[in-house]
């Protein structure tokens, strides 16, 4: 088993929810980190609790990855800085709750970039690096709706279909390399995922939510074992199972429609 003292793992999206929770379980297992969100003034604030309690090496680089070229920036600022990213969670990503018909082209913009062109760029950069040393994790974060065509979340789940995909033919490439590729697909989570998307108004987004610390902790041990998908939750796992095997895509979208309407609305 590979000695944890001395590692780093990369953390984006990591000053709160899903990417928070990875971060501190890395550190409390002793695993250097560098977090990267927008909101410096947080990073800072976690940097100093975890080198604090944990005894680690923490390094807070504040960035808007969804900007283009930011990703290539935060992978030569890890060169600069000599950083050895033995772990990347690529976890910042984002969703926007509505109608195609309504939606603002500049928004979905912003949130296809984070959630496909960074998180594809920052894996290319940092994988070459890891298979030359012939060890190294990747976590990416995708959702259970990649697993099926969502309305009203159109543009999102079909970014989150990218990333499961991208992942899972990376972790056949990267097969007796030393390396792996995992990706975790929770539904609904408490973070602050439903407020951004706006999606207070959804049905589904009404219902139980799995705590942030709970996937976390699902992705985290899967990443460790090598594993190619994991999806937290028993009934998110049904749902997942269920839209693999419903022979009819229509039948299929019907259901989603449902689920994915506005409170109040029978459809």
């Amino acid at each position: 088993m590979t000695d944890l003292q001395n590692q780093t793992a990369l953390v984006t999206g990591a000053s709160s929810g899903i990417g928070y929770e990875l971060a501190k379980l890395f550190a409390q297992d002793g695993i250097n980190l560098v977090l990267v969100a927008r909101r410096g003034e947080v990073l800072e604030k976690i940097k100093h609790d975890f080198e604090r309690q944990y005894r680690i090496r923490v390094v807070s680089m504040p960035l808007d990855l969804s900007s283009l070229g930011e990703a290539q920036a935060l992978y030569q600022a890890c060169k600069a800085e000599n950083l050895q990213i033995d772990y990347l969670v690529n976890n910042a990503g984002y969703g926007a709750y509505g109608s195609v018909t309504q939606a603002d082209s500049a928004t979905y913009e912003n949130m296809l970039t984070l959630n496909i062109i960074t998180l594809t760029t920052l894996t290319t950069l940092f994988v070459k690096d890891m298979v030359q040393r012939r060890f190294g994790r990747i976590l990416n974060i995708g959702s259970l709706a990649a697993f099926q065509s969502l309305p009203n979340l159109a543009a999102y789940g079909a970014s989150k279909t990218y990333v499961m995909h991208f992942t899972e033919g990376l972790h056949a490439e990267l097969k007796g390399t030393g390396v792996t590729a995992t990706v975790l697909n929770p539904g609904l989570t408490e973070t602050g995922f439903v407020e951004r998307a706006d999606m207070g108004r959804s049905a589904q987004a009404q219902r139980t939510m799995l705590r942030a610390d709970v996937v976390a902790q699902a992705g985290y041990r899967g990443m460790m074992r090598g594993k190619l998908n994991v999806v937290p939750g028993w009934q998110n796992r049904v749902l997942s199972f269920t839209a693999g095997v419903m022979p009819s895509r229509k039948l299929l979208l019907a259901a989603a429609s449902f689920v994915m309407r506005e409170a109040g609305k029978k459809r």
